[in-house]
């Protein structure tokens, strides 16, 4: 019985150990006049900066998950919380929101002031990257 449990615990770990997530990368248009740092992205994307657009993924995905971590320190719930409490209070409205990263890239790419994240392998000759997040 406890062989069986460790077998199964290290064929877990090593399922865990195999699963990586993809770069991300923050894009803004070829032609945008602003280059932000990476705490400027951070207000861009907490609605605290409006000189730039953030164009957000509409769904939790791994990417959005990676963005908001390193780049705000928030979590799914956190982020959440902190928009309803601006809504609330009116001093705020989320950015807008499209479906996958495809619609990020075309978004940015079509408009100077919009700045966005994907996952970097979605990146294309139409968009610039300002830096990228493991």
């Amino acid at each position: 019985m406890k062989v069986s449990v460790r077998i199964l615990s290290c064929a877990a770990l090593l399922g865990m150990a195999s699963v990586s997530q993809a770069d991300v990368a923050v894009i803004v248009n070829p032609g945008a006049a602003k280059t932000p740092s990476q705490s400027e992205v951070a207000n861009i994307f907490l609605g605290k900066d409006k000189s730039m657009k953030g164009v957000d993924i509409k769904d939790w995905t791994p990417a959005k998950e990676s963005f908001y971590s390193a780049v705000t320190s928030k979590n799914e719930s956190q982020l959440k919380s902190y928009w309803s409490g601006l809504v609330f209070t009116g001093k705020g409205q989320p950015m807008a929101s499209v479906a996958n990263d495809a619609a990020v890239v075309a978004k940015v790419a079509a408009e100077a002031d919009a700045i966005g994240y994907v996952d970097a392998a979605a990146v294309d000759g139409s968009v610039k990257v300002l830096f990228t997040l493991p």
